[in-house]
């Protein structure tokens, strides 16, 4: 790490700068290292890798914690996490590099370059543009489809084609709803329009240019990696290690693995124009096509922070932090968390990853950054996020706690248990079955090879469903039923992963 006395002293004395005639109290003074630590205990984070780049140098480069309790080896600035939707920014770079070199046109029907495309709704599939699937503007719901999508068996392909069966809950372009899939859609069109796999083209034009060799496209092989981080939650549990997620298909969404010093690297050449070390990676025109606000997101005051707008553009979100434009993306994968963000107008830029995807802090260091190189006065931003934090936790106990007694009650099922047990189908997602295994009903999905659930009467039509996998948590599930038979039961992932339940039917 390269030391720059100024920027440090800003870093970890924030006050000092802002008031300078006022006393430093005692928490203001702690070291940078020591808040990192606290909020990684307050909030139960055991690992957590941190990059800073200002003035074209970057000036912290570190890892905290451990990126597995049980081995307690200790993360680095080269330990492996996923970024997740910080993913999309490659993505859109790549879609823009392409536009700008001439290869295909950003507002062109996206059916120019993948002919079956096709949205729900006839009007919407003739005019959405390949703008239109990087800018979240279908008029789909924020995270619909995404249960379907995320970790399953589909191709890339198919994952695009079932984009015909998401109906839209708004109108055509008119408000911003996070499609993941539209993700997937622009990795086909880089792959018909340039000849190469979405994976390779990334790898041969950003990655191996700057020398981002600890960055990979693909996550079904991340558990061989020897330095990656162990995925942890308490969504649903006591703090958990859970199983990493295989998202190929939807790749260009949100798949990568990178470490704080390749994305570093990343950061540097955001905030040079396209330039790395003095080298030209990326036309300026590219860089800038990804920042232009094509959806807005939101136009009202921030209550905790200083923000007034956001827009989305290609893979990036957009807005205003004390007076200077910001751009910024967060990243969620199962046992994840992690932000990008950088300030061109104070060659500005940081990146956070986490091991542990229930908490904020990720979001609080990264405003408390923000917070000490634009001049905001100290706030301890961990505290304010944390006693909601804490509430919220307290009332999932609580729920959780009133759903296992409801089944402790042991109410009478409805129907004989060979009245629930078959297949049942969902219009997007196909198939799931329904067995009676060790006295237990059990959920086999058809799409996800190792996901299973169970399902326990609570009464009132309705039944606990647990899946085996902790970071899918538990939820409550109607059920319909007619005569000796249970006709159809919902299927309701987390909320971030898919809002809406689904119904299947026999």
């Amino acid at each position: 790490m390269k030391k720059i006395s100024v920027l440090l002293a800003l870093l970890l004395f924030p006050a000092l700068f802002v008031q300078a005639q006022s006393p430093v109290p005692a928490f203001i003074s702690d070291s940078l290292d020591t808040y990192i630590q606290r909020g990684m205990q307050d909030w139960e984070i055991p690992g957590m890798s941190l990059a800073i780049v200002k003035d074209g140098q970057v000036v912290l480069s570190k890892g905290y914690g451990v990126r597995d309790l049980l081995t307690q080896k200790p993360v680095d600035d080269k330990t492996l996490f996923y970024i997740a939707s910080n993913t999309k920014l490659f993505t859109g770079t790549a879609v823009a590099k392409l536009y700008y070199e001439g290869s295909l046109k950003m507002d062109e029907k996206v059916s120019t370059y993948l002919p079956w495309f096709s949205l729900y709704d006839k009007n919407s599939t003739q005019l959405v543009s390949v703008r239109d699937i990087l800018s979240h503007r279908l008029g789909t719901q924020t995270f619909q489809g995404d249960f379907t999508f995320w970790g399953t068996t589909l191709t890339r392909e198919q994952v695009v084609r079932k984009m015909a069966l998401l109906k839209p809950s708004a109108p055509f372009r008119q408000n911003f709803g996070y499609c993941n899939a539209g993700y997937a859609a622009a990795g086909l069109i880089v792959e018909q329009v340039s000849g190469k796999k979405w994976e390779a083209y990334v790898r041969d034009n950003f990655l191996t240019p700057l020398g981002m060799f600890d960055t990979y496209l693909t996550s079904s092989d991340a558990i061989s990696r020897p330095n990656i981080a162990t995925p942890y939650s308490t969504s649903f549990t006591p703090l958990q290690a859970i199983p990493y997620d295989e998202v190929d298909a939807i790749g260009p969404a949100g798949n990568m693995l990178s470490c704080a010093q390749d994305m570093a690297k990343w950061l540097q050449l955001q905030l040079d124009s396209g330039r790395y070390n003095g080298k030209r990676i990326l036309d300026w025109g590219a860089v800038y096509e990804t920042r232009k606000g094509n959806t807005v997101v939101n136009t009202r005051r921030s209550s905790y922070a200083p923000q007034h707008f956001s827009m989305y553009g290609l893979g990036l979100f957009s807005g205003d932090y004390n007076g200077r434009q910001i751009y910024w993306h967060t990243g969620g994968a199962f046992g994840f968390v992690s932000v990008t963000c950088f300030v061109p107008e104070e060659t500005l830029g940081l990146v956070i990853l986490t091991n542990q995807d229930n908490q904020n802090f990720f979001e609080a260091l990264r405003y408390q950054i923000l917070d000490a190189y634009l001049g905001m006065p100290y706030v301890d931003r961990s505290a304010f996020f944390l006693n909601f934090h804490r509430r919220s936790q307290q009332e999932t106990a609580r729920i959780q706690a009133e759903y296992r007694n409801k089944v402790n009650a042991k109410p009478a099922l409805p129907v004989p248990t060979k009245g629930i047990t078959g297949t049942y189908k969902n219009f997007l997602y196909d198939l799931i079955e329904i067995k009676e295994e060790n006295q237990e009903l059990q959920v086999h999905f058809g799409l996800h090879k190792n996901l299973k659930a169970r399902l326990e009467y609570m009464g009132q039509n309705e039944f606990l469903l647990s899946y085996n996998n902790p970071g899918y948590g538990m939820h409550p599930v109607k059920a319909v039923f007619k005569g000796k038979k249970m006709v159809s039961v919902e299927i309701k992932a987390p909320d971030f992963l898919e809002y809406d339940p689904y119904t299947f039917s026999r």
